[in-house]
């Protein structure tokens, strides 16, 4: 998508400058680059991860210790988005935030770029940090560029701003992939810090344009509250310390006494949160009612997670490994095929909003349950697929590159009929008492699933072989059929939602 700045007609109480990007308020214009740059690091890092922690000029791990390592790591972004969103709110306000997030960010992939393994997990750490203080707080920016939720630019700013994570998304492994596999990898690593340096810069710059809201901190912690966090940070921060300090001078110290609490936070915290809200006495009948059925919605997303986030993990794996990564004798990177989902969604989003909006006109649009029903046996069938070029690979030989892009795409579909959905859905069926806390309820099915992965990961299991791969794949079909069968169940907890 080729940017351009041009002049556009908004009504004097426009937020932010009369300029307008694309006949939107010019403060989108910053958010949008911050967010391209921001996922660009994000993902091109991501796309290297997992193949150098296998390689033997990287960390030359075992595979289950490095999808381990990577379900973690993916698993700790969505979960740190709702303590980011927390300091948004209480805090620094959103715009402070995002600047620290970004040189957080920043900090952590000039850390990874250094050639040391002892200091490649505090760079992990802090690009999760970053991106977790980032993530809950840039949508809210984009949201104050408008009058409110009844301004008719306002979803179409909103579909120009995820433009910008797509464009990142696919940009990213094309170039810092390319430069990680075939030159050096800690230059990839590199890459990425100039990305969000670019990104970073430009926010910045042009912050001037965004909202007076962004700066101001919705609710600010009393001077008692303040005490208290710090108090409770210091203890938890201590116990952490005298623990990590007793076991390393033992001697008994590895890898797992990070991977293994991590895993279980990014398990129990979720659980923790749904039974909070569940359970608040504040929540009349209906919304009660709500949270019964999504409860449905979100372990149905957090089994999807599990196995499409696998696409970074396990997939990459196998293809570094033992497919034949090339099309008509040109051999391209492994990481490439992280750029796939990104160009696919591009290509087929506007395809399935115009398809909905057809169904709609003749009344015949599937219902959000069917939908979310029709992700899950997607992204099962995805990974029935994938039991081909595992059968082809154990028969001694070269799986071609064609079987994994067409996983990825069945994965793609898959997600585009679950991921907006429950995004909708989970707005829709919030708790007027919880309304800004919800969408970090829905990142952390993300972390759950991705927890998961990491677990069967520590416990051993070998998510390369036939046998889990079709349990898997089973495992999603099931619970699309599930939802499917019990849909006027559901149907009847959500109440007017639709």
């Amino acid at each position: 998508m080729a940017s351009s700045l041009t002049k556009g007609s908004v009504t004097p109480d426009t937020p932010g400058s009369e300029t307008a990007f694309f006949g939107h308020p010019r403060g989108l214009a910053t958010l949008f680059m911050t967010e391209m740059w921001e996922r660009f690091s994000y993902y091109g890092m991501r796309a290297l991860l997992p193949l150098y922690l296998v390689a033997p000029g990287g960390l030359h791990l075992n595979a289950g210790t490095a999808t381990a390592i990577y379900s973690v790591y993916v698993s700790l972004v969505y979960l740190l988005a709702m303590p980011g969103g927390w300091f948004g709110d209480r805090v620094w306000g959103p715009r402070k935030t995002v600047a620290v997030a970004g040189a957080v960010i920043m900090l952590g992939h000039l850390t990874l770029a250094l050639p040391s393994s002892g200091t490649f997990y505090a760079g992990l750490g802090l690009v999760a940090i970053g991106s977790g203080l980032l993530k809950a707080n840039i949508s809210t920016m984009v949201g104050h560029l408008y009058s409110g939720p009844d301004d008719p630019r306002r979803d179409g700013g909103f579909t120009v701003f995820y433009m910008g994570i797509n464009l990142g998304a696919f940009a990213a492994p094309l170039v810092i992939g390319t430069v990680g596999e075939n030159v050096d990898w800690h230059l990839g690593f590199a890459l990425a810090a100039l990305g969000m340096a670019l990104g970073l810069t430009q926010f910045l710059i042009g912050s001037r344009h965004l909202n007076a809201r962004s700066s101001v901190v919705p609710k600010p912690l009393s001077a008692a509250e303040k005490a208290s966090t710090l108090r409770m940070a210091a203890i938890w921060a201590g116990i952490a310390v005298v623990a990590y300090a007793i076991v390393g001078f033992s001697g008994h110290y590895t890898l797992n006494w990070i991977l293994v609490p991590l895993t279980l936070l990014g398990l129990i915290i979720p659980l923790m949160v749904l039974v909070r809200i569940k359970r608040d006495k504040e929540l009349d009948r209906a919304e009660q009612s709500k949270m019964s059925a999504y409860i449905w919605f979100f372990v149905a997303a957090a089994v999807f997670w599990m196995i499409y986030d696998q696409g970074g993990s396990t997939l990459s794996i196998f293809a570094e490994s033992s497919a034949e990564n090339s099309v008509l004798g040109w051999k391209f990177p492994v990481s490439w095929y992280q750029s796939v989902n990104p160009v696919l969604i591009m290509a087929l989003a506007p395809v399935f909003a115009w398809f909905w909006l057809a169904l709609n006109r003749r009344g015949k649009e599937p219902s959000t349950i069917v939908k979310f029903a029709s992700g899950l046996v997607l992204v099962g069938a995805s990974f029935f697929l994938f039991l081909a070029p595992l059968s082809i690979a154990e028969g001694g030989h070269k799986a071609a590159a064609l079987w994994l892009v067409a996983i990825y795409f069945v994965q793609t579909v898959g997600e585009l009929l679950l991921s907006p959905v429950g995004l909708s859905v989970t707005t829709k069926m919030a708790p007027a008492k919880y309304a800004s806390q919800m969408m970090g309820v829905w990142f952390l099915a993300v972390t759950a699933g991705d927890a998961t992965t990491g677990l069967l990961s520590i416990a051993g299991v070998d998510l390369n072989k036939t046998g889990i791969v079709a349990l898997e794949a089973t495992l999603a079909v099931i619970a699309g059929v599930a939802v499917w069968k019990y849909r006027n169940k559901v149907k009847e907890l959500m109440g007017s939602v639709r």
